[in-house]
């Protein structure tokens, strides 16, 4: 094995690469060669190593430096003083102070602060599209302990034991679901990866696709083995390229090193992944939905029960699963379940992924434990706001989540300090809003959103969602009224309580959060007359 003094690690999610992260990669390892560098230091591809939107972003090992935003002028430069020199480039470097993570990699402090990188170990450390790089830190090793060492049940028993909670936002507990999926009798059942992320702010299963995909695929076994499935698809947004791609690569890699396929380790157990591409039709995330689109029906919800798990995709036993949640699998089965439910809370047990948006200071994903204030996360994580500005609100758990004033912000993330004030994690998205933005308009771009994206099933939907953004439009042209914001509480709840389905359901929950908490907002656009 050859060994490198220094590696070189290129962000390559799809920001960077939008960013000319190609080309920076390309430019840096003529550069090295150049400087007859090539054979001390390695250049390697990775996914996002914690930054979003600041462009192409590098880190050199094991010096804990991190370049950002980088662009082919800079190339030079970092070469001949870093790399040659051991002179820090100080004009793009972040601080030199660092964090040491599980895997051992260091990252600035002020990306890390108080982040718990279990789901995310692997994401920005290795190369996404070489399985000898997972393999190498412990990949795999929990697909082998379970089909080696373990029965289903056991596996069942294990999940069960972690509290292990589905992370696309309902939080059903993953081990009930598995155990009821196992107990149906079937002569053939389905895993489902939902990936169909779509919620607008929320790209936190993009990160893992992108950083690390043979960990979803490890998970998606596991689940396969413990409730008796043969088959996993794994429906995910057609906009996705980059995610498509890796993860196509990674089943056709463990697939040829006996990982997927036909008695796998010599187990006896038999196991395909294949990818369904979604429209991206956001009604697809509901797991009904996504299943009539899978069959090649429109994507629209079905009525339940019976449920996926007794009858499914093609009306088989099906267990469908969010990203993040098959993710943790693997975690789980290498370290127990004690070691599991030492993470988080009582009731949220383990880790939570965001995505960090909005006018904060640094944007991108991030790990933490269950039970983390989220003012620590907007004030420590994130930041703070940009320009020292102050904050005006936090959008928890997507747009069809919850309005956080600043006198909630102390308020601990999880699933039962959120429930006492009526809110939750929701699609893992945070939208942190300074004071100059107005409620109103941040509601009518919510409200047009679910206008588009309603499938048209259900009355209260199809037609609320429309005159929600009509009343709405009255306010935007400051020709609104007191009786209209009555109407848009009585739309809202007549929502809630008749739509068909959970996006109908939380279509109005931001505009009726806002009419309760920013009033005053709604009423700066009332009519005036001359």
């Amino acid at each position: 094995m050859k060994f490198f003094r220094t590696h070189i690690l290129v962000s390559k999610d799809s920001k960077s690469m939008f960013a000319g992260a190609e080309t920076v990669e390309k430019l840096l390892v003529e550069e090295i060669k150049k400087q007859g560098l090539g054979e001390e230091i390695k250049v390697i591809s990775t996914g996002s190593i914690g930054f979003e939107g600041t462009g192409v972003t590098i880190a050199v090992y094991p010096d804990g430096i991190v370049y950002s935003p980088v662009t082919v002028s800079d190339i030079p430069e970092i070469v001949s003083e870093h790399l040659l020199k051991g002179r820090v480039v100080k004009r793009i470097a972040f601080p030199i102070k660092t964090s040491k993570m599980p895997s051992g990699v260091t990252f600035p402090e002020k990306v890390i602060g108080i982040q718990k990188r279990i789901v995310l170990k692997n994401v920005g450390f290795i190369n996404p599209e070489n399985i000898e790089e997972y393999i190498a830190q412990d990949g795999y090793s929990a697909l082998a302990k379970s089909l080696c060492d373990m029965k289903p049940s056991d596996v069942i028993s294990l999940i069960t034991a972690s509290e292990l909670r589905g992370r696309g936002g309902a939080g059903y507990p993953t081990g009930l679901k598995w155990a009821a999926a196992a107990e149906v009798k079937g002569d053939c059942k389905y895993i489902i990866c939902n990936a169909d992320e779509g919620e607008p702010g929320t790209f936190k299963d993009r990160e893992i696709m992108e950083g690390d995909p043979h960990t979803l695929l490890e998970g998606m076994a596991i689940a396969g083995y413990a409730v008796g499935a043969s088959v996993g698809y794994i429906y995910i947004r057609g906009e996705y390229a980059i995610s498509i791609n890796r993860l196509n690569k990674a089943i056709e890699d463990a697939r040829s090193y006996g990982l997927l396929g036909k008695n796998i380790l010599g187990s006896g157990f038999d196991f395909e992944i294949e990818i369904k591409k979604g429209a991206g039709a956001y009604v697809c995330g509901e797991e009904s939905a996504l299943i009539e689109s899978i069959e090649g029906s429109r994507g629209e919800p079905r009525k339940k029960p019976p449920y996926p798990v007794v009858s499914g995709l093609w009306a088989k036993p099906t267990v469908v699963n969010n990203v993040e949640t098959l993710a943790n699998v693997p975690r789980i089965l290498e370290n127990g379940a004690e070691w599991y439910k030492s993470l988080g809370t009582e009731g949220s047990r383990g880790t939570k992924l965001f995505s960090l948006m909005g006018d904060i200071k640094w944007k991108g994903v991030i790990e933490i434990p269950f039970g983390t204030p989220l003012s620590k996360i907007v004030m420590n994580i994130a930041g703070g706001l940009k320009n020292n500005a102050k904050l005006k609100a936090v959008i928890l758990g997507g747009v069809s989540g919850y309005l956080i004033k600043p006198e909630e912000l102390d308020i601990p993330v999880d699933f039962n300090s959120l429930a006492r004030i009526e809110a939750g994690p929701g699609s893992g998205s945070i939208i942190v809003l300074d004071d100059s933005r107005d409620i109103v308009d941040i509601v009518k771009n919510i409200a047009e959103f679910f206008k588009h994206e309603s499938c048209g099933k259900c009355t209260p939907c199809r037609i609320g969602t429309d005159q929600i953004c009509e009343i709405i439009d009255r306010f935007f042209y400051d020709e609104g009224s007191e009786d209209d914001l009555n109407k848009l509480m009585r739309l809202s709840e007549t929502m809630f309580q008749t739509s068909f389905c959970a996006l109908g359901q939380t279509a109005p929950n931001i505009l009726q959060q806002s009419l309760k908490k920013f009033r005053g907002d709604w009423e700066r656009h009332f009519f005036k007359s001359e």
